[in-house]
């Protein structure tokens, strides 16, 4: 009988930190490969242009790692990471007002599947979108870390700089707005 062969520990986030800022590019892309799909997923539902979307990613990104040093451990490195998200979602959409840019019709894309169902489940996700964006902003950015991330309302509350009560109120809303706007 042989051994079995040890299984490699994961790295914890606060480790691969540690790691890159001792020099390791692959800690750098194991940090970018754990967390880039839900902050894509979160910027997109917090209202990020389709078009924007990889910008947005990017300059997170690169915000993060260059002030990677101020992360202080006190909560996730995911809630600080979609925390600098939301910031450069707010940052560009401050741009865009300023340079106002007609975006195509959404009609554009390419559709698959059974047609009823497609407009059915098109006519759901454009309320749901419409929805989202006639919240108010923190009550979007709390259901959107709470539904879409799956988080705790303790660090949706570090996140957005308010208490875990607070947090809890704003989703309370939040869906039962949607609710509204979905029926």
């Amino acid at each position: 009988m042989t051994p079995a062969e040890p299984v490699a520990a994961v790295p914890t986030d606060a480790a691969l930190i540690a790691a890159w800022q001792g020099g390791d590019e692959q800690a750098a892309a194991e940090l970018v490969r754990r967390h880039a799909r839900p902050l894509t997923r979160f910027l997109a539902g917090a209202g990020a242009p389709d078009a924007e979307l990889d910008d947005l990613v990017q300059e997170t990104f690169i915000r993060a790692f260059r002030r990677v040093n101020n992360f202080r451990g006190q909560c996730q490195f995911r809630t600080w990471l979609l925390t600098i998200g939301s910031n450069a979602l707010k940052d560009a959409g401050r741009r865009a007002n300023r340079a106002r840019i007609v975006p195509l019709d959404p009609g554009l894309r390419a559709a698959g599947g059974d047609p009823y169902e497609v407009a059915v489940a098109g006519e759901t996700e454009r309320r749901l979108v419409d929805g989202l964006a006639r919240l108010p902003r923190m009550q979007r950015e709390v259901f959107l870390l709470r539904a879409q991330q799956g988080m705790k309302y303790d660090d949706i509350a570090a996140a957005l700089r308010t208490s875990p009560g607070a947090a809890r109120v704003h989703y309370h809303h939040a869906v039962k707005r949607l609710k509204e706007f979905l029926t």
